[in-house]
């Protein structure tokens, strides 16, 4: 007897969930609960377990497998159809006191010396997947890094064995989170003179206290004295690549957007975005008595009335 695991409730994908579908659910998972990167509770658990569960749907002959199984509740005993081992596990003997993960490792180390590299077949070399959480300044700069990972490769004798891969590589400028960068050749080495593997990096950014980032564009928060609005004024303001003068026309709007071209997310020989500082009018909340004074005077004289068109309805 073994305890049944429904890899399909563990994605979070329908049981007739496309290839396509069940990447997304582990790639969207993966970055929720990589060790590396992750604050949930129990990460590693469940990173290994959505693990297994992908390495078994991902492939036809193992997701195939895997459903002649039936359906049971996670966590229920059971035991494999009568003929299950006869079409899929050959060799593989009782089913007593097995794990789950097990069952289909020996399934692959099956298929693998069925299927697997042969001394006169050439074969590509496996794709790695892996999470990459960046600060916003190595995204914006562009970085390099340096990580170990854990990943399937062919054995000689055609069975499948996890093995540690030190992985260097940069990371252009401009990348932006949720990306997926491709690096060619950085995947497993390829077998019998087979092309060597891709590596993929899922791209995550960490937030910055003062950018918000949109496509390559940039936003930041321009807080405005309410004389700097109406006069117009130059003010200091930090960009990532440094800080540059920039000028409030007179009569500035809160909400309203000024523009630096070029100062945004860039990437390779594209055009750079912009950076958008948004007017923000912050009011004095402590004064002395001859501001309170200066103040009372201009409401006294000016003849501005921002409500202007709510009276308007009003009088209606």
């Amino acid at each position: 007897m073994m305890k049944y695991k429904d890899y399909y409730e563990i994605l979070g994908v329908a049981r007739d969930a496309d290839a396509d579908a069940i990447k997304t659910a582990y790639r969207r998972l993966a970055r929720k609960y990589h060790p590396d990167v992750s604050k949930e509770k129990n990460a590693e658990a469940k990173f290994k377990e959505m693990a297994e569960a992908y390495e078994t749907l991902k492939d036809p002959e193992k997701r195939a497998a895997y459903d002649q199984l039936g359906r049971h509740a996670p966590g229920e005993d059971f035991r494999p159809p009568p003929d299950w081992g006869q079409h899929f596990a050959q060799g593989q003997g009782g089913f007593d006191d097995i794990d789950f993960a097990d069952l289909f490792a020996g399934l692959a180390g099956r298929q693998g010396r069925a299927s697997g590299p042969r001394a006169d077949r050439a074969m590509a070399g496996s794709d790695y997947e892996a999470v990459v959480r960046l600060s916003f300044d190595q995204a914006f700069h562009g970085t390099e890094i340096d990580f170990t990972l854990s990943a399937l490769e062919w054995s000689p004798d055609g069975s499948m064995r996890r093995v540690p891969h030190r992985v260097k590589t940069r990371i252009p400028r401009g990348v932006t989170d949720g990306e997926k960068l491709r690096v060619p050749g950085k995947g497993g080495k390829g077998i019998n003179g087979g092309p060597d593997g891709d590596l993929y990096l899922d791209i995550e950014v960490t937030a910055h206290p003062l950018y918000r980032v949109s496509g390559r564009d940039l936003y930041v928060d321009l807080p405005l004295a309410p004389w700097e609005a109406v006069l117009g004024t130059s003010v200091n303001l930090p960009t990532p690549g440094g800080s540059v003068a920039l000028r409030v026309p007179a009569g500035t709007r809160a909400g309203q957007q000024l523009r630096l071209a070029g100062r945004g997310m860039a990437r390779g020989g594209g055009t750079p975005g912009n950076l958008l500082a948004i007017a923000r009018i912050e009011v004095p909340t402590t004064l002395d008595d001859r501001q309170r004074a200066l103040y009372r005077e201009l409401s006294e004289i000016s003849n501005f009335n921002p409500r202007a068109q709510l009276d308007e309805e009003t009088a209606r």
